[in-house]
């Protein structure tokens, strides 16, 4: 049983796993991006991590090291004269894992792996990218509030209150608005002054036609 054994040897001999990681190291150092499955992708990323961080010393002895491992003059040349230089100012984390999906046939899950400085697209924008505006806390937001605003609110009876007093006072405004309404249309059709009758004249007009008359049938009844 493999309990706790981290090293993936993919189905490989000692010989053949060394000869296809230093194929597949010099590769990625030449043409910057390959594409791998992703189990061959992580051990290739542990495999190449410390030549990339030994080679940032040039020195004889670390290209011979460097050299020992890849065995390939043209890919030592370019890890020391120029990812060595790129690569200057970053602690670790040189190479970056991308999914592409499964690969038809045995379903095996694929990848790029690609060096992380030299990909142009993701670089620009990181740096085209705006700043996203700090979150402020909410307690802040009702401090701004309350400054602003230092009335106190109504309370819904308050507002029940004002809500029925408006109510009350509507139908008194409205007859008040009407009889001035009704006498000027008035004057403009008659062409003449309108005389306003209270309610009380009204009310006499009546009551003197009645006593006429009673006193007419009291005459008749005398004769």
């Amino acid at each position: 049983m493999r309990h706790q054994k981290a090293v993936n040897h993919l189905g490989r001999t000692s010989a053949h796993r060394k000869a296809m990681l230093a194929n597949m190291a010099s590769s990625l150092i030449m043409h910057k991006r390959i594409t791998t499955t992703l189990a061959k992708a992580k051990v290739l990323r542990s495999y190449i991590e410390p030549l990339i961080t030994k080679a940032k010393e040039d020195s004889t002895p670390s290209r011979r090291l460097v050299f020992s491992y890849l065995q390939d003059k043209t890919a030592v040349t370019e890890l020391f004269r120029e990812i060595s230089v790129k690569v200057a100012n970053r602690p670790g984390g040189y190479t970056r894992i991308l999914k592409t999906g499964f690969r038809l046939g045995d379903n095996a899950d694929m990848c790029i792996i690609e060096l992380v400085d030299y990909n142009q697209a993701m670089l620009t924008g990181k740096e085209a990218a705006p700043k996203k505006a700090t979150r402020r806390r909410r307690a802040g937001k009702k401090a701004e509030g309350a400054s602003e605003s230092e009335a106190p609110k109504a309370t819904p009876k308050a507002k029940a209150k004002e809500k029925i007093a408006v109510e009350e006072v509507k139908p008194v405004v409205e007859d008040v608005k009407e009889e001035p309404v009704e006498i000027a249309a008035a004057a403009e059709i008659t062409d003449q002054p309108v005389e306003v009758v209270t309610a009380e004249e009204k009310v006499e007009e009546p009551l003197a036609e009645n006593t006429e008359e009673q006193e007419e049938e009291d005459k008749e009844e005398k004769a």
